[in-house]
């Protein structure tokens, strides 16, 4: 850490979130970050719970003059999402995450930071280990398996909490105070196939470059999926090309649209000259069909790019027509994207799905997708439809991770304390908001009905992707209101 840096972190928020990045912190690979909070509580003498689920809840008592006001509790998730450079050696398992400085923005060396949600652990580190503070109790939450399904605020047991407000460290831009999200399900679809074994040239077709994102923040910013941009590739080389299929992948999480996937293609043919006519011939048409596809998406996806890849030759097994057929077919009609535009708040994404993950495997292929909504019945209509699509093919399709919405209210005194506090600060009004993402805001307010919440957070942009990158100076920011929030009592 450079010591300019150093020098704005008065209040340890950097040195905090620097320690736990040296901590993986992938989705189920939480023990060593979960037992680090414990020591933190065990070294500030705070009363503290950690449960089979991992999670961690943390007491701070309230300082002389507090005592009567209602307990505050600060939450957020221990977890990180998990994605690198295609060639970059991270080991996710075992390596820190390597952090680095530019103009007012902090970011990793070829994997995604982490600030979602590092940074609430790092406010909640600071502001618990302040002795200075003057606030009411304070409760912290920070939950495990965020990014894959909740299960840790699932798993959550909130007997010891007092709190009557809740403040969420888990947005994404400041100056916005988000009352509302989405809820989801992931649902996961598999359609059993056959393969037989041919002789030809194996080609490996690889497309990447795409933004990819979010797949809640950022579905609605026209995010082409490289997983149904390969599929829709696999369709249209049909009408000029044979093939068969041997393999194909793309993306490795449900909840980011992936940026990169690629097939392996097998020419049948048994004399040498004939299947490299054959390669040529297909690296034709694919070089033709990309480049369509580059012309048409260059505002949305201007790095799109492509390679082909002459393997060996040898015997395969590919997809037996009619798998591949019915495998294209779900690839093709699954949808994908936004489905419905909210009609109480303009601009919002109501309903959508992404397609995170897809894994072609000897004998069946894997389809996992992401479903959101705000309204529990499109979102069980858009799971209804998956299942129905894939039935239909011969396959199974289940249900997991569920997770409710968490619905906006219409009378909050802890939001008109919010936006109270950050007028007198920045002169401004603070806008309020609701989210396409998932929070766990839904899943706690299922299990503590009476709390008043709300979400706030700095800038941080490129979430879920190497580009994830958070602002310095917005950091600290978004620090100095949540101690006015906490310091000043509720009116």
């Amino acid at each position: 850490m450079n010591k300019s840096f150093d020098q704005l972190d008065n209040k340890g928020i950097f040195k905090y979130f620097s320690e736990i990045s040296k901590i993986p912190r992938g989705s189920g690979n939480e023990q060593e970050i979960s037992d680090y909070l414990v020591s933190f509580a065990k070294e500030h003498n705070l009363e503290y719970s950690q449960d089979a689920a991992k999670n961690v809840i943390m007491i701070k008592n309230a300082t002389p003059g507090y005592e009567e006001e209602p307990a505050i509790i600060l939450q957020g998730h221990m977890d990180m999402v998990c994605e690198k450079l295609k060639d970059h050696t991270h080991d996710f398992l075992k390596d820190e995450i390597k952090l680095a400085v530019d103009g007012d923005y902090l970011h990793a060396e070829g994997t995604t930071l982490g600030a979602d949600n590092g940074i609430a652990i790092a406010y909640i580190l600071a502001l618990f280990s302040d002795t200075t503070l003057k606030a009411p109790r304070l409760e912290a939450i920070i939950t495990t398996d965020e990014e894959v399904g909740m299960h840790g605020a699932k798993a959550l047991d909130t007997s010891m909490l007092q709190g009557k407000y809740m403040i969420n460290l888990d947005s994404e831009e400041e100056g916005y105070l988000l009352c509302s999200c989405a809820g989801g399900l992931t649902g996961t679809s598999t359609l059993p196939l056959i393969r037989v074994s041919e002789f030809g040239k194996k080609l490996k077709l690889s497309i990447g470059g795409l933004k990819g994102g979010h797949s809640g923040m950022d579905i609605g910013n026209n995010r082409s999926n490289a997983t149904k941009l390969l599929g829709r590739l696999l369709f249209d080389l049909r009408e000029t090309e044979s093939y068969g299929l041997i393999h194909m992948q793309g993306g490795f999480k449900d909840n980011v649209i992936p940026r990169e996937a690629y097939a392996e293609l097998l020419l049948v043919g048994t004399e040498e000259e004939e299947l490299k006519k054959a390669y040529e011939k297909m690296k034709a048409s694919i070089t033709e069909v990309m480049t369509t596809y580059q012309k048409e998406l260059s505002v949305s996806e201007p790095e799109l790019k492509f390679t082909v890849e002459d393997l060996d030759n040898d015997y395969f097994d590919t997809l037996h027509p009619l798998s591949f057929e019915k495998m294209l077919f779900m690839l093709m009609n699954m949808p994908y994207g936004v489905q419905v535009m909210s009609s109480d708040i303009t601009g919002l994404v109501e309903s959508s799905l992404n397609l995170g993950i897809f894994q072609l495997e000897h004998d069946k292929a894997i389809f996992c997708n992401s479903v959101r909504s705000s309204k529990s019945s499109y979102k069980h209509h858009l799971s209804n439809r998956l299942n129905y699509l894939v039935n239909f093919l011969g396959g199974e399709y289940v249900m997991r991770s569920e997770y409710p919405s968490w619905e906006y209210k219409k009378d909050s005194r802890l939001r008109d304390h919010c936006q109270r506090i950050y007028k007198s600060i920045h002169g401004k009004e603070m806008k309020v908001e609701a989210i396409h993402a998932g929070l766990e805001c839904g899943l706690i307010y299922e299990k503590m009905s009476d709390l008043d919440i709300v979400s706030i957070g700095p800038d941080v942009t490129g979430v879920h992707t190497i580009e994830e990158k958070i602002s310095i100076s917005s950091t600290i920011r978004v620090y100095e209101f949540l101690e006015k929030l906490i310091s000043e009592k509720i009116g």
